[in-house]
This record gives C-alpha cells, sequence and structure tokens, in this order.
C-alpha cells in the first residue's frame, strides 16, 4: 500500500543526543568516584532510570534526578551538597547544550518534503525537545510534531490516523529497534532502523530480522530511495 506518511525519531536520529548523557555520566562517575567504582556506579545509575522512567519520563530532566538518587543511595546518605550541586549544573548544561546535526539528516528530510506528509514523533521532555527541534532549524520541514511520552503501538496509530490515513500507509524511522521500530511494524506500518554508533542501553532490542516491513540503513542519505522503493 502506498506511503502517505514518513515519521522521524529525533535524538540521536536527526541530531547527537546520547552523547552528551555519556560525557555527563562519565563526570558523575568522578564526582562519586571515593563512593563507588564506576562500573557499579554505572550499573546502579540505570537501574534507578529503569525504575524512575515511569514517573519522570525520558529526557534531561529525569536522568539528573536518577543520578541524584543514585549518589545518595551508593554514599548511604553521605554525598556533599556540593556535589549534588554540581550534578544539577551538569543537567543544566545538557539542557542548553547546542545541537549538532547528524551527517545527511537534512539532505535526506528535504528530500521527502512536499512528497510525503513528514511527521517527528519523539519522546522527551516537551520543553527540551522543542528547543532542540528550533535550534535544529529542521522545524518548517516537517509538517507535524508530536511529543510523546512513550511510543507505543497504540501511539503510532493515533499519530498516522491523525497525520494520515492510518499506519498502514505510514513508516517510522530512527535509530530505537524498542521506540521507533518495533512499536511501528505491530501497528501495521514500516519501521525502518538507522543504527547509532551510541544508543542508551533502556532502547535495546532485537531486530526483526526477514520481517516484510523491516528495513535498516547505514544512514539518512539511503532512506528517499528505499522510501520510492516501497511506493
Amino acid at each position: 500500500m502506498a506511503l502517505s506518511t514518513i515519521g522521524f525519531d529525533a535524538d540521536d536520529t536527526l541530531w547527537h543526543n546520547e552523547r552528551f548523557f555519556q560525557l555527563t555520566q562519565a563526570h558523575f562517575a568522578a564526582l562519586l568516584a571515593e563512593h563507588a567504582p564506576s562500573d557499579h556506579l554505572a550499573e546502579r545509575l540505570l537501574a534507578a532510570e529503569r525504575r524512575n522512567v515511569g514517573q519522570y519520563g525520558f529526557g534531561v530532566k529525569g536522568f539528573t534526578l536518577s543520578m541524584i538518587e543514585t549518589a545518595i543511595e551508593v554514599s548511604e546518605g553521605r554525598v556533599p551538597a556540593a556535589v549534588i550541586s554540581e550534578i544539577i549544573a551538569a543537567g543544566r548544561e545538557m539542557l542548553a547544550h547546542p545541537i549538532e546535526l547528524l551527517p545527511k539528516a537534512r539532505a535526506a528530510i528535504e528530500a521527502l518534503a512536499g512528497h510525503y506528509t513528514l511527521v517527528l514523533v519523539t519522546k522527551g521532555d516537551l520543553l527540551d525537545q522543542e528547543r532542540k527541534l528550533a535550534q535544529s532549524g529542521l522545524g518548517d520541514l516537517f509538517d507535524a510534531v508530536e511529543i510523546v511520552s512513550d511510543k507505543r503501538a497504540a501511539v503510532y496509530r493515533t499519530v498516522f490516523t491523525r497525520h494520515g490515513s492510518g499506519p498502514q500507509h505510514g513508516l517510522m524511522v530512527g535509530n530505537s529497534l524498542k521506540s521507533d521500530v518495533l512499536p511501528m511494524i505491530e501497528a501495521g506500518g514500516w519501521g525502518v532502523h538507522v543504527p547509532h554508533e551510541q544508543t542508551w542501553a533502556l532502547e535495546h532490542a532485537e531486530p526483526p530480522q526477514n520481517h516484510p516491513r523491516f528495513a535498516e540503513l547505514p544512514d539518512l542519505g539511503a532512506l528517499p530511495a528505499l522510501i520510492a522503493r516501497i511506493g
């Protein structure tokens, strides 16, 4: 069935994002070095993120709160206020970091704009995602923007029905198999995986090999040709 609507993930699909989380996590490990080795601290932080994502949501603010919680836990409540202050400052710095587009992102979107309905579908903090989109310079190329609390099949059905004729006429492209690909395929559409060299551990999933509506591309530069083949 002919495609009418193309959905794009944002973080680590159109612009770099995870690298800033990893840099901040390295700084966090240095701050807590006297309380826990870096590998153990990373495990505790990931556990906190997994535990908290349902309440705090995705993004920098939830990550910062999880770092503070982990610092208190591993130090048994002895973490100095100065360290908590540095963690908060690191979160603020992440929220102010300039946007750096991934290679071929703009060219791919420009090639598709005007031929399909383009929708940015991203999860995370509303204000931060709006800031990043504005700084990216890509906002005018999208027909719609959906900032959602999570990405599930039901969400994609709603989004692609609102901005098209349903997910069966839609394609979602992103770096996360768990969030961008598998639920879109479950909804009845195409899921296209464009791997990023750095992906959050909680986004890991196995690819649906040999599924007729699954494709994997080396970068966004190959997307227009794939869409042309699909129809």
